[in-house]
């Protein structure tokens, strides 16, 4: 088909079927599909919630013609068959964090506004899912018959664990390449290793302790945004700052409250980190004994050089750039100092090395240092026909000349052997403050975007089914 007459019944299907596109999203947002383990159950591992969109997804799916299948309740999917096996894959999920406090809006339902649509999983990632599920139906509702099978895999817990593909892997082959519409335009290629891990002080009994009580942060994932420590210490001789307040917390007992800026472990410029505030003021007016001192030291290491320096992991690659590390929580239990801390490294260094030259130096203080996470870094080179496709496609839809990029992130792009994240978010349009961002209130979507997201995963299956896949 010429690209003009392609895009031509392209947006004749998005003018006959929009509002049917719109509803197909609101089916899935009225259902709260957040993870409950304590009401799991055969076939609904997850809880009642990701099992029923599981299941309206597939019905949705079964509708438009296709073939669906409901894998334990683990995920699911459907096929449109082409002319072999090998696979085109794309996944998106069903499932959704919990609506939370701060809404304006109904959460579980799509509310129409002003071009946008608000409601839980309208952008992670129902909206989305919805659009490429459409993309693959526009072609079935041409006729054609590709060289290729599009399996279209609807998840069920990739926002607690991904479970789903675990279970997946464990059952089925990976198509010979995937995309998921779960992240950013134009196209992420590659994704940084993720490391998890704990440095703890060694034991420090109360009584060789001038801090009482220290406690920040939220999220090892996370540069923590407040942190407060208490000290034996006269509150009335210790100054303010202005990140960090001081009172009185009991007779010779002074509290410190530190306010940073929260901000994402993959991004850490873009925060400031309470706990490092703490820390610094800690170590500033001598409220800390000798082993307190060694810990804070070190820990200061971490806290105050987000490339790595500090702790002698600083590394950058030419897909990834540098390094990032961030300290995301710290506590204080069984008399030792606990502070987690967040990695995403490049090719350029491994978990390995990342592992013995933090724990080397928390042993030189008597401490010690586990990882407790750790996923490699996955790259599809950004010059591969794959990649170049979706890039094509975006590049076409959009009128752009846009280039491929690599994040810090972690999608379900590196769960299988090829892949990518694609879509549908633009950070550089800034949408109007009344509309939240994922995760938070008033979760919300362009009804524009969306369109154009359609309208560049339908030119992205034909690029693909052109390639040399086997």
């Amino acid at each position: 088909m010429e690209h003009e007459e392609l895009t031509k019944k392209i947006d004749a299907y998005l003018d006959d079927n929009w509002d049917a596109m719109v509803e197909d999203i609101a089916t899935l947002v009225r259902i709260p599909s957040f993870q409950e383990d304590d009401k799991k159950a055969d076939g609904a591992p997850f809880g009642p919630g990701p099992k029923a969109a599981l299941t309206a997804a597939l019905k949705m799916a079964e509708d438009m013609g296709f073939s669906t299948h409901d894998a334990e309740g683990y995920i699911g999917f459907a096929d449109f068959p082409g002319k072999s096996d090998t696979q085109i894959g794309i996944i998106g999920h069903m499932d959704v964090v919990p609506a939370g406090p701060g809404w304006n809006f109904e959460p579980y339902d799509v509310t129409r506004k002003d071009g946008y649509l608000v409601g839980r999983g309208t952008l992670d990632d129902k909206g989305p899912s919805v659009m490429a599920l459409h993309a693959m139906k526009f072609w079935k509702d041409q006729g054609v018959e590709f060289p290729y099978t599009i399996r279209f895999l609807f998840g069920a817990n990739e926002e607690s664990g991904m479970a789903d593909v675990a279970y997946y892997h464990e059952h089925y082959d990976d198509p010979a390449f995937l995309f998921t519409p779960d992240a950013e335009f134009p196209v992420c290629y590659g994704e940084k290793g993720g490391y998890d891990g704990m440095l703890m002080s060694k034991p420090i009994e109360p009584c060789a302790r001038v801090v009482v009580e220290f406690e920040g942060g939220m999220a090892t994932n996370a540069v923590p945004g407040l942190a407060h420590a208490i000290v034996n210490a006269d509150a009335k001789e210790l100054p303010n700052t202005d990140r960090i307040v001081v009172t009185e917390a009991g007779p010779g007992r002074a509290r410190l409250d530190a306010t940073g800026k929260s901000a994402h472990a993959s991004t850490p410029d873009e925060g400031v980190n309470a706990i490092g505030l703490i820390v610094d003021y800690l170590l500033e007016h001598g409220l800390c004994g000798a082993d307190e001192r060694a810990f804070f030291e070190l820990d200061q290491k971490l806290l105050n050089h987000t490339d790595g320096s500090g702790l002698g992991i600083k590394s950058a690659d030419e897909y990834f750039g540098p390094l990032t590390v961030v300290g995301g929580t710290i506590k204080l239990e069984d008399d030792r100092f606990v502070q987690t801390l967040d990695s995403r490294f490049p090719t350029s260094i491994t978990a390995d090395e990342i592992t013995e030259r933090v724990r080397e130096q928390a042993a030189a203080i008597g401490g010690s240092f586990e990882n407790t996470l750790l996923m490699e870094p996955f790259l599809v080179k950004p010059d591969s026909p794959v990649i170049q496709a979706l890039l094509n496609a975006y590049n076409e839809a959009t009128g752009e000349q846009a280039e491929p990029f690599t994040m810090g992130g972690g999608t379900y792009a590196r769960e299988f052997k090829s892949g990518a994240s694609f879509g549908p978010e633009k950070p550089w349009i800034k949408d109007p403050e009344w509309v939240g961002m994922m995760h938070g209130p008033d979760e919300g979507v362009s009804e524009d975007l969306l369109k154009q997201s359609f309208k560049i995963y339908a030119l992205t299956i034909d690029k693909l089914m052109g390639l040399d896949l086997k």
